[in-house]
């Protein structure tokens, strides 16, 4: 006698495949997970290294202004020694002429390094920028795959890779920007 086919059987290997399937599918979801929080973490460790570099640099600007200025300090100084010494009569030092000279051109040194300092400062920050708006969607991109795990809406697991996508973009961008 022929055995009956359980009608039952087809329908659970059907179940059992589409499971593995929804399995695989939750590896894929939390892998790409994983891989989005090391970018984000990534462009976060560079983002606030350019922010530091960003505050140094504008410190270092700051310090070379104080200097110009007092530097212009002395030459306004040594000037009006010399316009005192000349209204009273009495004959203006050699030195006093020299360090006048000397304080215009250390200023103008003074003054480069300065501008320098502060172009460094501004490039570092807009780098800094950039990488801080790769941190953002990468984290916005990790919390809709959450999300796609407890709903189990792919929909929702491809938007979050568009977004890595953009994350990713906003990272090669700020390492390229100078």
């Amino acid at each position: 006698m022929e055995e009956l086919e359980d009608p039952t059987e087809k329908l659970k290997e059907t179940m059992e495949a589409a499971e593995e399937q929804k399995e695989k599918w939750t590896l894929y979801v939390a892998l790409s997970t994983a891989i989005i929080a090391v970018l984000a973490a990534i462009a976060g460790l560079y983002g606030n290294h350019h922010a530091n570099e960003a505050m140094l640099d504008q410190i270092k600007s700051s310090d070379q202004w104080a200097y110009y200025q007092a530097k212009g300090i002395k030459a306004e100084i040594a000037a009006g020694t010399a316009q005192v010494l000349t209204a009273v009569g009495k004959p203006l030092p050699p030195e006093n002429v020299e360090k006048a000279a000397k304080y215009e051109k250390d200023k103008a040194e003074i003054k480069a390094l300065a501008e320098e300092a502060e172009k460094s400062s501004e490039s570092h920050m807009r780098q800094h920028i950039v990488l801080s708006r790769s941190v953002t969607i990468f984290q916005i991109a990790i919390a809709i795959s959450a999300i796609a795990i407890l709903t189990r809406r792919k929909l929702m697991w491809y938007v979050s890779m568009l977004l890595a996508a953009a994350g990713m973009y906003f990272l090669v961008v700020g390492f390229l920007t100078t």
